[in-house]
């Protein structure tokens, strides 16, 4: 099973001169990123529909076997609320999520705390999604003039897609919709914030998906060494049980989220780079960081 420790995002001018050494060009930014991390989670995705050319683009820009996860679109999410997706997920997957190859890693799929889906709308919003490269070419193929540019490779058509449902509010974690999830073998993911719940709870997928926003103030505080090392206890958990373990920073606003996850990777005995400490690059984490 793989580790991987990442970003929830990677173009935050608030750090450039820390995380960013204050020369380098922000095109260069996601490879500076890929240097120190295995994984990214992409949020354009989540805004709009991307082109092919910008996915091929950040492949371009990182290692093999760097990871990118994608957040699904929030028109699934937030406006339709997970009915009649029919076409707005061929546009999702024609846009160029395929264009990363390999390098696709899990979706994600977060509902917002007013949006809570119907077990039966849930179960049929699960049952669309492509478990494969091949099952999201077919699925592109049906997109509208929204993608301009549609991509449908299927040069990896046996690779497979894991998908990962974030939820805010209680009422969506009933037992019913839990065996929804269990079904499709969707992870819920474990996400920690100051302001809205966590859920934890197994759902028999293979992977495990967690995000971490800092607490208590969602976004702006860091984690101490002891909070850290019990996400560190969590991600082995995860690991011995036989789970992928992805883990997304997304602590962003006070530039904590990179050292935090450099931090937690040490803890956790998975080097993210070759160069993983802050003098390495000429930067220094900010005040109140792990590092």
């Amino acid at each position: 099973m793989t580790v991987r420790i990442g970003l929830s995002g990677w173009q935050y001018d608030s750090w450039r001169g820390d995380f960013y050494p204050e020369g380098l060009a922000k095109r260069r930014w996601l490879e500076h990123v890929g240097e120190r991390f295995p994984a990214v989670e992409v949020n354009g995705s989540f805004y709009s529909l991307q082109r092919p050319s910008r996915y091929r683009a950040w492949r371009a820009a990182v290692p093999e076997g760097f990871r990118f996860a994608l957040k699904g679109g929030r028109y699934l999410t937030h406006m339709l609320r997970l009915r009649n997706v029919d076409t707005a997920l061929a546009n999702f997957f024609a846009s160029g999520p395929l264009e990363l190859g390999p390098a696709l890693g899990p979706v994600l799929w977060q509902l917002p705390e007013q949006v809570v889906p119907t077990p039966e709308v849930l179960d049929a919003f699960l049952a669309a999604l492509p478990r494969s490269h091949g099952d999201a070419a077919t699925l592109a193929t049906g997109h509208d003039a929204k993608v301009a540019e549609p991509a449908t490779t299927t040069e990896h058509a046996r690779l497979r897609i894991d998908h990962a449902l974030e939820v805010r509010s209680p009422d969506a974690v009933t037992p019913e919709h839990l065996a929804v999830l269990r079904r499709h073998r969707v992870a819920l993911v474990d996400s920690h914030a100051g302001d809205f719940p966590r859920f934890v709870h197994d759902t028999d997928a293979p992977l495990a998906y967690l995000r971490l926003h800092g607490a208590p103030h969602t976004y702006h505080d860091g984690y101490a060494p002891e909070a850290l090392a019990d996400w560190a206890s969590t991600v082995r958990r995860h690991d011995e049980a036989g789970r992928d373990v992805w883990v997304f920073f997304d602590n962003d606003a006070e530039r904590h989220a990179p050292w935090d996850a450099l931090g937690l990777a040490r803890l956790v005995g998975r080097p993210q780079t070759r160069s993983d400490s802050p003098g390495a690059s000429g930067t220094t984490s900010p005040a109140g960081s792990t590092t």
